[in-house]
């Protein structure tokens, strides 16, 4: 050991000769504790040992770097920076640090390892330190797959954003963004500025009420209220302030960051004849005594009629709106499929026959006629849906009530387990032989029973099961 080097790095001991004397294996010792790959190199840049640290790398994949130059164990890349750590190892005590893509024979992949070197007093061989930077690596190599994500995420609401400002500004009706808190407008397209004979900037920041006269804001703010509550209301009507026609107001609520925000709609009210012509119509429909329901092309409810609630059990239009109609009508994710499907490829449908299904679990066999319509840039569904009854007295049988027709069978899919079918289909079929046999043989049951194959005692137990006839007479001879 020598004494206090001037000259030396100021992360290295300030008094080496503390350690003592240290003998080769301690020294060896030390290293591999200390590096998780460490090499000892000749003069020539030949691997002479190496210690490894890292219990996941396994021997095989750096046993074969002994007696091979250290330049051709690692990657292509790499082999100018391994020149560079020999030169400056020989020139210096301590190199800087460098990183290598070491070759492992195992795997073919390369090890990212950080190297530095120092120069070693006997036969002026090179010891080679490496911190192993897998883990490091991962991070980075997670790090920029999380930014290309961000990008990606980052260019799709970008041009989400684009689709929408490009709609919002080319749409022919008025649209208005307009604060749930406070009720003032933070967007007004250029439709909504003419509809106000304003530039839309100029609506941006103004409350709301101040765009309908007296009389007509208490009706649009009800009807605020209630999307709020609900989430859906019908369109009310308002007269504006700007020219004192009447505007036909929807409105629907979204939540953007923290807050809540209302889309506003409006468009101008059609003549006062055609208001009251739709008006009567619609009061038609409502007070009609079969159910009539009005869905979008994914099922969903916009609208129905008060006879549809009773069938349905429900109190209230609230309860049904923007719901699915496979919820009620037919067997589940069949029949109202069906009924879209034959109504979008014939434009009407017409005595489908089908089931609806009450809210607290009773079935009510129905018909079903519909036509597609179109509303707006997509299509709407009308059904009037009549209950049968009365036309089919058979309901779904008890264990006890036999069907007595294949399509009485049919009829009940969807309203009676499969096995109760199968077992009535059984009876069904076990009727029809017996009374066929019955009819043949002259109702002599000695011989029906041997036409059918069974003994007398069977045929009289399957009589009475199956309640045919009379039991107990009929000749036996």
């Amino acid at each position: 050991m020598t004494g206090l080097d001037p000259h030396r790095n100021p992360g290295q001991f300030r008094a080496p000769e503390a350690l003592g004397p240290v003998d080769a294996g301690l020294a060896a010792n030390i290293i591999a504790a200390s590096a998780d790959i460490a090499l000892i190199i000749d003069r020539e840049g030949v691997i002479r040992d190496l210690a490894c640290s890292e219990a996941d790398i396994s021997p095989s994949a750096y046993q074969s770097w002994v007696g091979q130059p250290w330049i051709e164990t690692v990657a292509e890349d790499s082999q100018a920076k391994v020149n560079r750590i020999l030169e400056d190892a020989r020139d210096t005590v301590m190199v800087s640090w460098r990183e290598i893509n070491q070759r492992t024979t195992a795997t073919g992949q390369d090890l990212p390892i950080r190297f530095s070197a120092v120069r070693l007093a006997a036969e002026g061989r090179i010891l080679a330190i490496g911190r192993d930077l897998r883990a490091i690596a991962t991070l980075q190599q997670q790090l920029v797959g999380a930014q290309q994500a961000m990008e990606r995420e980052y260019a799709r609401l970008r041009h989400a954003e684009t689709r929408y400002r490009l709609l919002f500004q080319i749409a022919s009706e008025a649209v208005l963004i307009v604060d749930a808190a406070t009720h003032r407008i933070v967007e007004a397209n250029p439709a909504a500025g003419a509809l106000m004979a304003e530039p839309p900037n100029r609506l941006v920041g103004r409350e709301l009420s101040k765009l309908f006269v007296t009389d007509g804001w208490p009706a649009v703010q009800t009807l605020l209220a209630t999307v709020r509550v609900a989430g859906w209301a019908e369109d009310v009507r308002a007269e504006l302030l700007a020219d004192e026609n009447e505007a036909l107001v929807s409105a629907s609520l979204f939540r953007q960051d923290s807050g809540s925000l209302f889309l506003i709609r409006m468009s101008r009210a059609g003549g006062g004849g055609q208001d009251v012509s739709e008006s009567r119509m619609l009061e038609v429909v409502h007070k009609l005594p079969d159910a009539f329901v009005v869905v979008d092309e994914n099922r969903r409810i916009l609208g129905v009629n008060a006879s549809f609630l009773d069938l349905t059990q429900l109190a209230t239009e609230q309860q049904v709106i923007r719901e699915p109609l496979d919820q009620w009508v037919g067997r589940p994710g069949v029949d109202a499929g069906l009924l879209i499907q034959n109504t979008k490829e014939h434009g009407t449908v017409r005595n489908f026959s089908t089931v609806i299904r009450g809210q607290y679990g009773t079935d009510e066999d129905v018909e079903v006629s519909g036509v597609a319509a179109a509303f707006g840039d997509a299509k709407c569904y009308g059904f009037m849906i009549r209950p049968i009854a009365s036309r089919f007295p058979f309901e779904a049988q008890s264990n006890l009530d036999l069907p007595q027709s294949v399509e009485q069978l049919t009829g009940l899919v969807g309203r009676v387990p499969l096995k109760d079918i199968v077992r009535q289909t059984t009876d069904v079929i076990e009727s029809l032989c017996i009374e066929a046999a019955l009819e043949v043989s002259g109702d002599n049951r000695a011989s029906a029973a041997q036409m059918l194959g069974l003994s007398r005692q069977s045929l009289y137990a399957k009589l009475r099961r199956l309640e045919i006839g009379d039991q107990e007479s009929g000749g036996d001879s």
